[in-house]
């Protein structure tokens, strides 16, 4: 079937004022501390970048529809208005099957995954019909992949960030710059860590709408961002796209879509037809494949404008010098203070990583992002599960990362900081992971234990490990039979454990102690020798435990 695209329709300017009107009241009451700007422009502040380079953000920066959703409540069937004209609020609401089912399960998953996010699939939603309107109304195969890619403008510096390519083109099919992609519109620099195979086809694919909605929630989700607080949604929002503007609208579906929205067969969702860069005031609908094309530039005035009653004071024709940007500036990377990063497995590293840029004058620049980047075979990350942080220096110019999480790969690992658009080399720090420890062994009984020659010892060997008084889990352990408490080798009779093709066994590794630190060793047998023997236990952390086994013929 023919796909069929609804256009929302505007009810005239007095429509238009009381919908700006009502976005503005939604800024002011669930933004607080963020005010609203022109469209597609960045949000000042400390966050704000100045240089017009890749920032760290999802899309660059790139161009975002701003439609608003229509002022009527969402129904479930559309129907005429009072007025007779159409009420687009149903049509509106309506979201193609297969991209609604996409954040539906991204949902699910991250309600797995991070629990502590609490991201609903309405903000999924919100996101994916301000960036590519619902991947041009659902205009997807079965498996979720767009018929067509979805490109963002070329990020040359022309009207957008300049952001060089950083993909060979595999993903938006530009070797010189980047451009945002697919229904979530991400750069090739982002999808890079932060892609997602939401789909199971074993491929990350930001053209894919399941991949790119399940990595859309994993990015909001990073550094332990709960959506449930308005604040830290909005920093959420701000992150993928850093405009206020952008932050409004995309605040202001989520509140339409959830007060109700409906199913719509793929194809035949609404488009939108006005978009941040539109400055001729046309709202043309754009071609499918590539909606983020910018708009052609406002045709020359037919006048020209007055010469200005006192001349400048640059000299005429010599253009006046701009002054570089702060990431221009840097000239190097150096370190802040960092203490030496070692933390046991599964702990909270007690340091964090601070760097400063440097100009070449070793002047410490503020309002620079920095990257930082996890590098190695390891499985730490940043808190809040990511691999990668962006960071702005402060007024001191100094960027600090989030903590990072060790993970149970012990051994040494790097994190990298570059400078976010500024070739300069980048400053590795060490980070060391070492093994969970115990320092104090203890059974956790104290049946003797005891065994006739040729039997089995009826009590197995169970020890409580600790360290620092508290449970020791996941240490590693080693139990052998040895000779004396003198000497610790290997003892060649008395008791003895059974591998599993039942052959005599008297030393043990690899044990590890579970969440309460026990360990519970297998059945021990004898065979015919008789006396004390002793069975010694050590853990990672130094802690030792010796315990005695007494075979003896039974007593009549």
């Amino acid at each position: 079937m023919a796909a069929q695209f609804g256009r929302r329709l505007r009810k005239g300017a007095a429509t238009t004022a009381v919908a700006a009107a009502a976005v503005a009241a939604l800024a002011a009451s669930q933004a607080p501390g963020v005010t609203a700007d022109d469209p597609g422009r960045q949000a000042t502040g400390s966050e704000s970048p100045t240089d017009g380079t890749d920032d760290g953000s999802a899309t660059g920066n790139s161009r975002y529809y701003t439609d608003l959703p229509p002022l009527e409540s969402p129904t479930a069937t559309p129907s005429p208005g009072s007025d007779g004209s159409p009420d687009t609020s149903g049509t509106e609401a309506g979201i193609p099957a297969t991209v609604l089912d996409a954040y539906k399960k991204a949902e699910a998953s991250l309600r797995e995954s991070k629990p502590g996010c609490n991201l609903p699939w309405q903000l999924l939603a919100a996101i994916g019909k301000v960036e590519s309107g619902q991947a041009r109304g659902g205009r997807v195969d079965s498996s979720g992949t767009t018929f067509t890619p979805i490109l963002g403008p070329v990020l040359n510096g022309n009207g957008f960030a300049n952001i060089s390519d950083t993909d060979n083109g595999a993903y938006d099919g530009d070797s010189t710059h980047d451009r945002a992609v697919g229904p979530m519109q991400f750069i090739p620099s982002t999808w890079a860590w932060a892609g997602r195979d939401g789909n199971g086809d074993g491929v990350k694919n930001p053209n894919n709408v399941y991949d790119a909605a399940l990595a859309a929630g994993h990015y909001l989700c990073r550094f332990d961002h709960d959506m449930s607080v308005q604040s830290q949604m909005n920093a959420s929002i701000l992150s993928y796209n850093n405009s206020t503007a952008y932050l409004n609208t995309v605040l202001s579906w989520l509140e339409f879509y959830r007060k109700g929205t409906h199913e719509v067969p793929d194809g035949t969702g609404s488009l939108p037809s006005h978009s941040s860069d539109d400055t001729s005031g046309a709202s043309p609908t754009p071609s499918p494949s590539t909606p983020s094309t910018p708009s052609a530039p406002p045709s020359k005035p037919s006048t020209p404008p007055s010469k200005p009653s006192t001349p400048p004071p640059s000299t005429p024709g010599t253009p006046k010098p701009t002054p570089p940007t702060p990431t221009e500036t840097v000239d190097h990377l150096e370190d802040a203070g960092t203490a030496k990063l070692t933390a046991t497995a599964g702990d909270t590293f007690g340091e964090k990583i601070t760097t400063r840029p440097e100009t070449k004058a070793g002047k410490a620049v503020p309002k620079v992002r920095v990257r930082f980047t996890i590098v190695g075979d390891t499985d730490a990350t940043f808190t809040g599960g990511e691999s990668v942080a962006t960071v702005v220096t402060d007024t001191a110019g100094k960027a600090t990362a989030p903590a990072l999480q060790a993970g149970e790969k012990t051994g040494d690992f790097t994190v990298r900081a570059t400078v976010v658009g500024r070739a300069v080399t980048g400053l590795d720090y060490t980070a060391t992971v070492t093994p969970r420890q115990a320092d104090t062994l203890a059974r956790t009984g104290d049946t003797p234990l005891t065994c006739v020659p040729g039997g089995e010892f009826a009590d197995q060997v169970e020890v409580k490990a600790t360290y620092k008084g508290s449970a020791a889990d996941k240490v590693a352990a080693t139990a052998t039979l040895i000779k004396s408490a003198d000497d610790a080798t290997v003892n060649d009779k008395g008791p003895y454990f059974k591998d599993a093709d039942g052959k005599t066994v008297r030393t043990l590794t690899g044990l590890t102690t579970d969440a309460d630190g026990l360990l519970k060793l297998p059945k021990l047998y004898a065979d015919d020798a008789t006396g004390t023997f002793l069975l010694r236990i050590n853990t990672t952390g130094g802690a030792t435990l010796t315990v005695e086994l007494t075979v003896a013929a039974a007593t009549s």
